[in-house]
């Protein structure tokens, strides 16, 4: 679900559940009235358009025009115990958001937005491309994942902001604003993902969100939220951390995506 919220007068968050892919995915977009909400939904668009021709046998393909740049994915699986097959569909989802980037960035450059201008989004989410296998997760921006599982919430992307570049550096005192994006689709020609290989185990609680939600409402409280979210209260329980969130004081548009794991 996705709210816009009691100040901003636009929504530009969107969300998409493919369940014929196995794909879930949270975007929220940037670049003023219209062109945020433009940009988060087209995103997930050339990512969903990408994995789809990339896995179906009867379509025509990726681009011809489209070069993705080289991946390793051995980097995301430091162990070494992903499967062949894990790692060349942790390729092909590198290379989705590369296609998703380049096709937001071309667009800016047609309208005459150089390098750093233009619209833009964040960029979180989960690929499952085999039913019962590992999920693939991907992340640009601020967006976040989240995990519960055994009444334990983990977050499992890290905020790509200035903000959290500070905080990590050790910094005190004054600090960046939380929202100054380190990295975004769009604005530039390069996108580097944070890609990683999740386990999946039975009961487990996937939470994608904006950070309308996280920057407004404490990791226990949406925690003691999730602790009631059954296979059949997805929905209520995404209606409660909306509605935590603006009782907070959120000020931004919410969007939470709930998925469990059978």
């Amino acid at each position: 679900m996705t709210d816009t919220g009691t100040v901003r007068p636009s929504n530009e968050d969107n969300f998409l559940i493919d369940g014929a892919l196995g794909l879930v995915a949270v975007a929220d977009g940037m670049g003023g009235h219209d062109s945020g909400e433009i940009a988060s939904a087209d995103a997930l668009t050339s990512l969903a358009q990408f994995l789809h021709a990339s896995t179906d046998a009867d379509s025509n393909g990726v681009p011809p025009t489209f070069r993705p740049s080289p991946f390793d994915p051995g980097a995301t699986d430091p162990d070494g115990i992903a499967s062949d097959a894990a790692l060349a569909a942790m390729v092909t989802l590198h290379d989705a958001v590369e296609f998703a980037n380049q096709r937001m960035y071309q667009t800016n450059l047609a309208n005459r937005r150089g390098d750093g201008g233009g619209m833009g989004t964040t960029l979180t989410g989960l690929w499952q491309p085999e039913p019962g296998g590992p999920m693939l997760v991907f992340h640009v921006g601020d967006s976040r994942l989240y995990c519960y599982r055994a009444g334990r919430l983990t977050q499992l992307t890290r905020d790509q902001t200035m903000y959290q570049e500070a905080i990590e550096a050790g910094a005190t005192g004054h600090l960046p604003p939380r929202n100054l994006l380190l990295q975004a689709l769009g604005p530039s020609c390069d996108v580097h993902p944070d890609l990683r290989i999740q386990a999946v185990e039975a009961g487990d609680v996937y939470l994608l969100c904006s950070d309308g939600l996280y920057g407004a409402t404490s990791d226990e409280r949406i925690a003691a939220l999730l602790a009631g979210a059954g296979v059949d209260r997805l929905g209520d329980c995404c209606k409660e951390l909306i509605a935590t969130a603006l009782r907070d004081g959120s000020r931004d548009n919410v969007t939470a995506v709930l998925l469990q794991c059978d």
